[in-house]
């Protein structure tokens, strides 16, 4: 398996949206859990969402209701759909593909910014 790449960030206002896309390889066809993480320097990486094939969606509550996460199976991506988008959600998103509950792999990340 391959390390997923993010993209889709960059810079909007207070109230504006961006997807992002996480890429994962998928050789086995067995369909990988993604999971979005976040940081902002100087604190710790805060979990957003997860994506797993047949299980519902799961959230934080600080995106649950603006953040969507869906998967394009034929495509091998995780899209984060991010709406009403607030500036403490500032930060670099990461995605992690993990492959039978054991091996994971971190993406690169991308930089979101929200300004005021």
């Amino acid at each position: 398996q391959e390390r997923p790449v993010e993209s889709g960030g960059g810079s909007v206002q207070a109230g504006g949206s961006l997807r992002l896309s996480c890429r994962y390889s998928d050789s086995a066809f067995t369909g990988p859990v993604i999971w979005w993480y976040r940081q902002v320097a100087g604190k710790q990486r805060e979990w957003v969402a997860t994506s797993a094939r047949g299980v519902r969606p799961n959230y934080a509550d600080s995106v649950r209701g603006r953040f969507t996460i869906s998967r394009d199976i034929a495509e091998n991506t995780v899209y984060l759909q991010m709406n009403s988008l607030k500036p403490e959600d500032t930060g670099v998103y990461n995605c992690k593909a993990q492959y039978g509950g054991i091996y994971e792999y971190w993406g690169q990340g991308t930089q979101v910014t929200v300004s005021s």
